[in-house]
């Protein structure tokens, strides 16, 4: 069933939730300075692709897997990446430590969301490219990953920005480096990983479908 403005409700309800997650994730915040230059753009994400939908209407599976992306980002923006408690949480639920299994030295959030970046982009880009540009899906799935490569290294770029304008421990803070200073390139890896992880899902499922 689709609402008069043409978008499945099953759609809206995702959007509206993501946006609500967005904007409580800034109550009673541990870094009310830095949380809303993370989390208050996402509302802008969210009303442009709500907008886009309406011209290009979108499987609900890729406006899920955008969703999805931007509600682990938008916990990373809560915490400023760096202080994100999955530690405590994983306890708290009785489970192994990830940091223990993994041998992980730092705080990982952030490249659990870049690599969720790749793997969660791919989809809807490649549905938009097959459908509007009539595109094949593997041609399709070769841009989505280039244009994940893409974007991290311009969101990289905008990190490096902020480090020339803002204060330093700001700066510091919002950017997650945590003292790695290949920190950037580490991240467009990642991001790069996730994205051809998920055009060989898409591949895969493509031909024995």
């Amino acid at each position: 069933m689709t609402m008069r403005h043409g978008l499945p409700r099953g759609q809206i309800l995702l959007l509206v939730l993501t946006g609500m997650a967005a904007l409580f994730s800034l109550l009673d915040t541990p870094f009310p300075r830095l949380a809303p230059m993370q989390n208050l753009p996402t509302l802008a994400v969210l009303a442009g692709i709500g907008a886009s939908l309406r011209r290009w209407p979108m499987p609900t599976s890729a406006v899920s897997c955008v969703c999805l992306f931007l509600a682990l980002h938008t916990i990373g923006g809560r915490y400023i990446y760096s202080y994100v408690p999955y530690e405590d949480w994983v306890r708290a639920l009785g489970l192994p430590s990830p940091a223990a299994l993994l041998g992980l030295e730092r705080n990982s959030w952030d490249r659990l969301v870049h690599f969720a970046f790749g793997a969660l982009w791919v989809h809807p880009i490649s549905c938009w490219l097959v459908r509007y540009k009539a595109l094949s899906p593997t041609f399709a799935a070769c841009i989505a990953v280039g244009f994940v490569l893409a974007a991290s290294a311009l969101y990289e770029i905008f990190e490096w920005l902020l480090t020339v304008f803002m204060a330093g421990p700001d700066a510091l803070a919002y950017n997650g480096q945590q003292g790695d200073p290949w920190d950037p390139q580490k991240d467009m890896a990642i991001a790069g990983l996730g994205g051809l992880v998920a055009a060989l899902v898409l591949r895969v499922r493509t031909r024995f479908s």
